[in-house]
């Protein structure tokens, strides 16, 4: 693959992780995240599976060494296998990882396609162990078909890491029993709080738990030292001290991360997001299916002169910070 110049932002801060939705549409609902009746978007609208991997393949030559495929839940697309396949191959010849963020639903009949594929990592989000707050936050959830992904992941080798977002007055009281199991699996866990995104039936401000005040209790319970590990992504490490387990912490209302960050987001249209909370974009949709991948290097290149410092998140605002929901944007 040619190479190209490195992807650089106006900040000075060099672009090397892509994360693409590969699907708006999820077979849960969790609370936090949609609100019960969604409206998604119409297959047509989306990027073919052939068109996310030119782009993703460019990117690769652009400097990008991580993608993680997310979603709405990627694994509800018809075919995700073959574009795990197609970018697996370029692990070890550019691509240094390739991940992807589950809910875990479908995890236990996919596990070993992905691994096979070249992927080593996912993350599963698991908001809770209990069967009733599981079915309470995703709506339906069952949560034994989400453990059951998860030890077949585990099973098939890839490394598992549980993100669960801290929510008030519903799971709050599970964050050291979930290290706890975490720990005794041999698993990682990524703690994660509630961010304004896209409008839901609820109010956000009444479940933001300050991951400052987890990470206070949770040192006076657990011997956790400071771990210097970098996943590519924001979260910051710390490790269970004599055991192989990582806790991490993604903060972005009380510890702003956006001095370091490393990353776009392509949506299953075809939107180019250079940041989370903004409403810049490029559409390399139209690029693709009118230029061509010849002209996908100028769009980039476009993009990073509009990515913006950093997110302004307000978790008491009366309107979220952009309207679009998390699934469109991906994870």
């Amino acid at each position: 693959m040619a190479c190209a110049p490195a992807l650089i932002d106006r900040h000075g801060r060099t672009i090397s992780y892509l994360r693409i939705s590969v699907t708006d549409r999820c077979d849960l609902r969790c609370r936090y995240c949609m609100a019960e009746q969604m409206t998604f978007l119409p297959r047509a609208a989306l990027l073919s599976l052939e068109e996310i991997a030119l782009i993703a393949e460019r990117f690769i030559a652009r400097g990008i060494t991580k993608i993680r495929l997310t979603g709405g839940e990627p694994l509800v697309r018809r075919d995700v296998g073959e574009l795990v396949k197609r970018l697996g191959r370029h692990v070890g010849a550019g691509l240094e990882e390739l991940t992807m963020t589950t809910n875990g639903n479908r995890l236990a009949e996919h596990a070993g396609a992905l691994a096979d594929a070249g992927m080593r990592r996912v993350n599963v989000s698991l908001d809770s162990r209990d069967p009733e707050t599981f079915r309470y936050i995703t709506r339906h959830g069952e949560v034994d078909r989400v453990l059951a992904g998860i030890f077949a992941a585990r099973d098939a080798g890839l490394a598992v890491k549980i993100n669960m977002v801290a929510l008030k007055g519903l799971n709050d009281h599970e964050i050291a029993a979930m290290l706890d199991w975490c720990v005794a699996e041999g698993l990682d866990l990524s703690l994660i709080e509630t961010m304004p995104l896209g409008t839901i039936d609820e109010d956000r401000a009444d479940r933001f738990v300050p991951l400052t005040a987890v990470f206070d209790d949770l040192a006076a319970s657990f011997p956790l030292v400071r771990d210097p590990h970098r996943s590519g992504g924001p979260a910051r490490y710390w490790r269970v001290d004599g055991t192989g387990t990582r806790l991490g912490l993604i903060s972005p209302l009380t510890a702003n991360f956006c001095d370091t960050c490393n990353r776009v987001r392509l949506t299953t249209e075809g939107v180019l997001y250079t940041c989370l909370g903004h409403d810049d974009q490029v559409d390399l949709k139209r690029i693709v299916r009118g230029d061509g991948i010849s002209g996908l290097d100028a769009a980039l290149d476009a993009a990073m002169a509009t990515k913006p410092a950093r997110h302004e998140f307000d978790i008491a605002a009366a309107a979220p910070a952009v309207a679009r929901h998390m699934s469109v944007t991906g994870g």
